[in-house]
Order: C-alpha cells, then sequence, then structure tokens
C-alpha cells in the first residue's frame, strides 16, 4: 500500500517543553507549584503531534542531543510519533511556559537559545530529509509525503539558506512546502515560493517593517509566497493568496476563547499541512481548519495537542471576504 499525504516535518531547534500551571504568579516570591508538564517540543514536533492525535500520518524528523535529546526520543516513543532524530553533540535546549490560571490562564514563556551545530550535523539533517522525501518506509508499505513543513527558530550560527533550502528540496520531489517562522526567515522563505508561510501579527509586522498587515502580507506574496496565514489574537485568522492578491479572508469566533495559546500556532500550521497534503486547494478550507485547529489547542494544558472540540468551532467560525 502506498500513500501520499504524509506530514514531513523538520525541526532544527527542537526542545523540552516544560509547562508549569501556577494558581498566581507574584514576581519576587516563591513559589509552590505541581510538576509541570514535560513534553518533546519546538515547532515542527508539535505540528507532527497534532497530526497524529487526530489519526493523520506523519513524520517528524529532528536533532536531538544530550541527557535532554534523550528526553525529547523517549517522549517522542511514549506517544508513538512516528520520527527520526539525527544526532548532535549539543545538549538539546528547554523551553519553559508559566501558565497563571489566577490570571485568565496568562502565559509567560522563557525559550532557551539553540546550541550552534557542526557543519556535519547540518548536513546529516538534510540528508535525512532528502532521504524521506524520496519515500517513507512505513508498516503498510512505502509512503510518499504529501507536504514538507519547515517550522520554529534557527539555532546559533544556522546556515541563512535552511528554510529557503528546504522549500526547493521539496519542490524538487514535487511535494508542497510551508515554513513557520520568524524574522528574515519569513523573507528568504517566500522569495524561495513557499506554498504557505505562517507568520503570527508580530512577527509579520516585525520582519517586514510594516505598520499595515495587509500591505505587509501581500508583500509576501509579491515576493514569491504562494500563500499566507497571519494569526491575530482574538481577531481569528487573516488568509491571503497569489490566487486572489487583491482579496482576503478573515475567520474568527464570535467571541474569544480563554485557553493556553501556547502551541496555537503550531496547530494552526498542522491543519494546514494536512489539509495540502491531501490535495486541498480552496483558501477558504485551508483557513478554517486552521482557525479551528488554533482555537482548539488553546482550550489544551500543553502544546502539540488540541481538543476533540476542533469541529465543532470549525461550524461556529465567522468567514468574511474583504
Amino acid at each position: 500500500m502506498s500513500t501520499h499525504n504524509v506530514v514531513l516535518t523538520v525541526t532544527p531547534n527542537p526542545a523540552v517543553d516544560v509547562t508549569y500551571t501556577v494558581p498566581g504568579i507574584h514576581l519576587g516570591s516563591s513559589h509552590r507549584v505541581p510538576a509541570p508538564l514535560n513534553r518533546a517540543g519546538g515547532k515542527g514536533l508539535n505540528v507532527s503531534r497534532v497530526a497524529h492525535q487526530l489519526g493523520f500520518p506523519t513524520l517528524a524528523i529532528a536533532t536531538s542531543g544530550g541527557a535532554t535529546g534523550q528526553l525529547l526520543r523517549s517522549d517522542l516513543e511514549a506517544a508513538a510519533i512516528p520520527h527520526l532524530l539525527v544526532p548532535v553533540a549539543a545538549e538539546t535546549r528547554r523551553t519553559i511556559a508559566f501558565v497563571d490560571t489566577a490570571s485568565n490562564n496568562t502565559t509567560s514563556i522563557f525559550n532557551e537559545s539553540g546550541p550552534a551545530l557542526a557543519a556535519a550535523e547540518w548536513q546529516a539533517l538534510a540528508a535525512a530529509v532528502v532521504d524521506h522525501l524520496g519515500g517513507i518506509q512505513t508498516a503498510d508499505g512505502v509512503s510518499r509525503p504529501g507536504v514538507l513543513v519547515g517550522s520554529g527558530s534557527l539555532p546559533d550560527q544556522a546556515p541563512e539558506d535552511f528554510y529557503p533550502a528546504l522549500v526547493s528540496l521539496a519542490h524538487a520531489a514535487g511535494v508542497p512546502a510551508i515554513i513557520d517562522t520568524s524574522g528574515s526567515g519569513i523573507l528568504a522563505a517566500a522569495r524561495a515560493g513557499a506554498d504557505l508561510l505562517k507568520p503570527n501579527y508580530h512577527e509579520l509586522m516585525e520582519a517586514m517593517g510594516e505598520q499595515d498587515l495587509v500591505s505587509a502580507a501581500r508583500k509576501l506574496l509579491s515576493f514569491g509566497a504562494k500563500r499566507v496565514l497571519v494569526s491575530v489574537g482574538e481577531e481569528g485568522m487573516l488568509a491571503f493568496s497569489t490566487d486572489a492578491p487583491g482579496t482576503w479572508i478573515q475567520a474568527k469566533l464570535p467571541a474569544p476563547l480563554s485557553g493556553n495559546p501556547t502551541g496555537a500556532g503550531d496547530a494552526a500550521v498542522s491543519a494546514a499541512a494536512v489539509a495540502l497534503a491531501h490535495g486541498e486547494e480552496s483558501l477558504r478550507e485551508i483557513l478554517r481548519q486552521a482557525t479551528a485547529w488554533s482555537a482548539a489547542a488553546g482550550l489544551m494544558p500543553g502544546a502539540g495537542e488540541i481538543s476533540p472540540q476542533y469541529a465543532e468551532l470549525a461550524q461556529q467560525l465567522i468567514i468574511t471576504d474583504h
């Protein structure tokens, strides 16, 4: 049996996500807290975790090093998420989130910087991507990826062309590419012709140096990106496409949800990836699924999972053409 809808994700800077739930944070004070939720994280791993939760085939490629890297591996194995970890010498980083339940689940996140990788380690990561773009061995036979997702920040001293190179590799294999990153990486991925970019409002405005969101998103299209999804908090999500560059679509819930926003963007990317992997062409449907999965992620305690309410939320969305 052969399928062509595997979501192949690449996470060059993974982390062990440590999430503390605290009933009230008081700066400068001591707090007694329950044990944290420890989970293999990094944006691409979260994308794969959500797809896997909902029964869609995925393979997560990431790096792994040191004792933290072993925790990352153990968690992926326990969750039965298909993965390939490229060993590196540097210790895998951690991210720490504090969710304040006494303050409407306000979440503060502390991200460790990713350690630099050796040139040979970058080459091994790229080789793993090339190998699996050609085919993925599964229990049912050989599957082919339906989409390639490159997600997250890059570690120190990373090759500047890493994400553009992923786009090129995907296109050479006849596979669409989604890139979710920040800073100059967004512009580089757009110029490489990424099939979908997924910045949030702040990432987009900072990268583009713009004051107007619509203008900033359209510039990414003019650079070469085919589609752009932009998260805008309580205003939901906006979608832009080269198929109709003079218009855009907004999807939002009738009322904002209260929850932990960590991982909401990754859930949106997972939704878009599943849609593209299954041949979905409608920007409206991609937007609907991405917004619903993103909202459903906010109802869960940690990144990389979504509430079963996602289907119900999709029906509640107000979708407006502009």
